[in-house]
């Protein structure tokens, strides 16, 4: 083999070698983007103390991972085309046209998707949460870029776009409020009221199982409203998030309880 049939045979193959190169390199980044990924990842979620936060930053780790691996694999492409003496120029430019296109046939799947990265990112919302949006109130099971899925109270599964939600009424955030109104006759001492609903406040406080859900004590603010032979109490107490409905329903049974029981005494005397 002469000279010039080895330069001949070695400029034949280099276009060869470099497109390996392109894809080797490729896939050392993608190898490199999981690995570097995975201990960041690590390193974030033992840092956090709830389940919520580990699972927003799955999600949003996630869709880190899938942009990275497009803009990656499209780069190679994009390099290998132009080794093999197809001009890139053209492609970029129909792309471009044809991404403008899209762009304006899936706006709404495109809000969708930035409302979802910007609900997660600012943590707006997270599963096992209980919110209320899109006029749809319940515990939500699954936060995606696409929708998230709330459960109301009678079981029904709502599938809300994240294009449609404008406002979120996270109810599961550090604390809440279970607010009572307790409606009692008119003739009927406020004072003897407002002593027995600090008693049975108290005594859900000293409960083995009610007294893990309230973290302050009752807040009483008195008469809300008079309706004619009837007056409305209103009350708070601070409780664990979710655990409202839990700890208003414990209250208006025990108060009934001690009025049937005074009623009894009124009775007899």
């Amino acid at each position: 083999m002469t000279v010039d049939e080895i330069l001949d045979f070695v400029g034949a193959m280099l276009p060869s070698f470099r497109i390996l190169i392109i894809w080797v390199l490729a896939w050392l980044a993608l190898w490199m983007l999981r690995r570097l990924q995975g201990t960041f990842k690590t390193h974030i979620v033992r840092r956090v103390d709830e389940f919520r936060d580990s699972r927003r930053i799955e999600t949003l780790m996630n869709v880190f991972r899938y942009t990275a691996n497009i803009v990656i694999v499209g780069v190679a492409i994009m390099l290998t085309l132009g080794t093999i003496g197809i001009s890139i120029t053209p492609i970029l430019a129909t792309a471009g046209v044809a991404g403008i296109a899209v762009g304006f046939g899936a706006q709404s799947l495109v809000k969708d998707f930035f409302t979802g990265l910007f609900l997660l990112i600012e943590n707006q919302v997270s599963e096992g949460d209980m919110v209320e949006a899109a006029g749809k109130s319940g515990y939500v099971e699954r936060v995606t870029l696409r929708h998230i899925r709330i459960r109301d109270y009678d079981g029904s599964v709502h599938f809300i776009p994240n294009g449609m939600i404008t406002t979120v009424t996270n109810r599961s955030r550090e604390y809440a409020y279970a607010v009572i109104d307790l409606n009692i006759q008119r003739q009927e001492s406020i004072d003897a009221v407002i002593k027995k609903m600090e008693e049975v406040a108290r005594g859900m406080r000293n409960d083995a199982v009610f007294g893990l859900m309230i973290l302050d004590d009752v807040e009483i603010a008195g008469v809300e409203k008079m309706d004619g032979a009837t007056l409305a109490m209103r009350c708070r107490i601070k409780v664990k998030p979710a655990k409202q409905s839990a700890i208003r329903s414990e209250f208006l049974r025990r108060m009934k309880a001690v009025l049937d029981v005074n009623e009894d005494v009124h009775s007899a005397a």
